[in-house]
């Protein structure tokens, strides 16, 4: 494991911001780097509007922002699950929200060959849980130069993050994050062990984002019970209160404007008009703890 893998990631991930306008003074001593926005895209219209409300708050907070959204749900418990507006649309609404917007993009790949047309759009390249050891998938990512984030899988150990960071590595990509989002506890839920945050963070020597929606969630055990993931964004809002204390660079957090009308996610959500509130607490939490990010 190179030794300056955190360093150089984290001189990416500052570059990225300054590359759509940030000063460098305001990214110095922040508490954490907000990854947020809705599940997936729905719309370019309400990937603007929920891109707007966040970029209102993250920049009263002094939080530097990345929005996240997915293209494609491509790992849904049911095929008649809503997957996707489609794979150039959405490729389109994600790249008009970085202009108009002027903010960073992440979304996630599934397949290898989305790697490189998806790296034109996003600023930062996701690795879902499910694929976080696919080798092909990872190197295809890392050979587009971009900042990789990979979830940790709900069945990975810490060092098993490790040797998927590797394989960043093997050819030449130096630059990640690793995603904690709970393990799997039984068939039908998932329990986030707090202790990981320091050993992935060991294991790997990347930077730490912790997923506070996705470890809400509560996977559907057959279908015949629920075709979608049930859990509750309280219980997130509890999770990430937690893993702030403990120490992270980056909090991964799902917002709408209507969750329950919501095509996916519909429980873990978090209405965005209680994202101030939240934020606002979190950066206390971090501040009276003294976990705040540091410039490299």
């Amino acid at each position: 494991m190179r030794m300056g893998t955190r360093k150089k990631t984290l001189q990416s991930l500052w570059k990225t911001f300054e590359g759509v306008g940030y000063d460098r003074s305001s990214l110095l001593k922040v508490p954490f780097v907000l990854f947020c926005g809705p599940n997936v895209v729905e719309s370019t219209d309400h990937l603007l509007r929920m891109g707007s409300e966040i970029k209102l708050i993250a920049t009263k907070l002094g939080l530097p922002w990345i929005l996240k959204s997915s293209f494609d749900k491509a790992n849904r418990t049911s095929p008649s699950s809503f997957r996707s507006i489609g794979f150039e649309r959405a490729l389109a609404s994600l790249r008009e929200a970085r202009l108009v917007l002027n903010v960073p993009i992440v979304t996630d790949i599934h397949e290898s060959w989305q790697a490189e047309p998806v790296s034109r759009v996003a600023d930062i390249l996701q690795i879902p849980a499910f694929l976080c050891r696919q080798t092909d998938l990872l190197e295809a990512a890392a050979r587009t130069g971009k900042v990789v984030m990979i979830k940790k899988g709900q069945f990975a150990s810490a060092e098993v993050m490790g040797g998927a960071v590797a394989k960043l590595q093997v050819v030449g990509g130096s630059t990640a994050i690793v995603c904690e989002r709970g393990n799997s506890f039984g068939y039908g839920d998932l329990v986030v062990d707090f202790r990981n945050l320091d050993r992935l963070r060991a294991a790997t020597n990347a930077l730490i984002a912790f997923d506070a929606s996705h470890s809400a969630q509560q996977p559907p055990s057959s279908l015949t019970e629920s075709s979608v993931s049930s859990g509750s964004s309280e219980d997130a809002l509890l999770l990430a209160r937690a893993a702030v204390a403990v120490g992270i660079d980056a909090l991964f957090l799902e917002v709408h404007d209507n969750p329950k009308q919501a095509p996916v996610e519909r429980c873990t959500q978090l209405q965005v008009d209680k994202l101030e509130d939240l934020l606002s607490e979190l950066i206390s939490v971090a501040r009276a703890t003294g976990r705040l990010l540091s410039d490299p």
